[in-house]
């Protein structure tokens, strides 16, 4: 390793400019990777973010895309400005720092180890099989929303879990048209259910855990949209892990896809929590 990579200048971002690119750049466009420790990664990191530990990391760059712009995080900035550097001193094009690393990530976090949810992606599924867990793990959240909807009192409550469960329906709709695409096949949406594998809602958590982690008071508006925002940045997390894991490149580019989807999701809730 060449001492003088330490010293190449790097570019550093606000965490209010990696939210922004976090939410509206897919993944296609941008890295986030997280130089932190697994125990660190595993309390909360960005959603989608690559984990690859700074010690880990000269031997791990055939990893990363020296062609994409790389958003680098640690715990507060120290190690991702080595990080940063040692990338822009090996020819990275674009190579940002986040100032204040992931304590002053304010946004919304995914939780949990690498492997978190991936029992349900194995990386050696069809492009098929792929759409069916997806597909499953979209049913989960649909019926989940749509049960709450008689066990709020608040009228606003109620009609928030109802647009959320349309969103999850318009979500399906979409993983099953691909599905018939793909397979070839012409079996109704009943017949296509009855394949569904997943207990569990998004993101690899069921909807038990979910509310033990985040304990929302089912009356206020605010609270169901943290919630529904928590589940989302879960969701495109467990995509982004899941496409990197898969061994089919076609079954690859679909789930980045549906994380690009997921990505888009949370950025509506964004959008909406503002205007309460």
């Amino acid at each position: 390793m060449r001492w003088k990579q330490f010293f190449t200048p790097v570019t550093s971002i606000t965490a209010d400019q990696a939210r922004e690119w976090v939410e509206t750049k897919s993944s296609e466009e941008l890295t986030t990777l997280d130089v932190r420790q697994p125990s660190e990664y595993e309390v909360g990191h960005i959603p989608g973010a690559k984990l690859i530990p700074l010690p880990d990391l000269n031997n791990r760059l055939g990893e990363i895309d020296s062609d994409k712009p790389v958003m680098v995080y640690c715990a507060i900035g120290g190690r991702s400005r080595v990080a940063a550097q040692m990338l822009a001193g090996i020819g990275f094009k674009e190579v940002y720092n986040i100032s204040g690393g992931f304590k002053a990530w304010k946004s919304k976090a995914a939780l949990g180890p690498e492997d978190q949810g991936l029992e349900l992606f194995t990386g050696t599924e069809s492009l098929t099989e792929a759409l069916v867990v997806s597909y499953s793990l979209e049913t989960g959240l649909h019926d989940f929303y749509l049960s709450m909807i008689p066990k709020v009192k608040n009228d606003t409550a109620r009609d928030l879990f109802q647009k959320l469960s349309e969103i999850e329906v318009k979500h399906q709709k979409r993983i099953f048209s691909e599905y018939l695409k793909i397979s070839g096949k012409s079996e109704t949406r009943e017949e296509f259910e009855k394949t569904i594998v997943s207990q569990a809602v998004e993101g690899g958590l069921t909807t038990e855990e979910y509310i033990t982690l985040f304990q929302p008071d089912w009356e206020s508006v605010t609270d169901i949209i943290e919630l529904a925002m928590s589940i989302e940045a879960q969701d495109l997390d467990l995509y982004q892990r899941a496409s990197e894991r898969s061994r089919d490149p076609q079954t690859q580019q679909v789930l980045t896809q549906i994380a690009d989807e997921e990505r888009a999701h949370l950025a509506q809730l964004g959008i909406l929590i503002e205007k309460i």
